[in-house]
């Protein structure tokens, strides 16, 4: 199975999302802080999965 690097980094922006956000509004509300960690942390999902390249497949015998 071939995954494209961009659906990659779009999985990885969206978990690292879900779970920050997910955290940041444990108590109810989410504060200006709180929503800066949660785009950083979105941002840099995306970069770093997207700047690392995918394995080569192995060969199958």
């Amino acid at each position: 199975m071939r995954i494209s690097r961009y659906w990659k980094a779009a999985v990885a922006g969206a978990a690292a999302g879900t779970a920050a956000l997910g955290t940041a509004v444990q108590n109810g509300t989410l504060t200006t802080g709180e929503g800066v960690t949660v785009v950083l942390a979105v941002l840099g999902a995306l970069g770093l999965t997207w700047a690392v390249p995918n394995r080569k497949p192995a060969d199958s015998a």
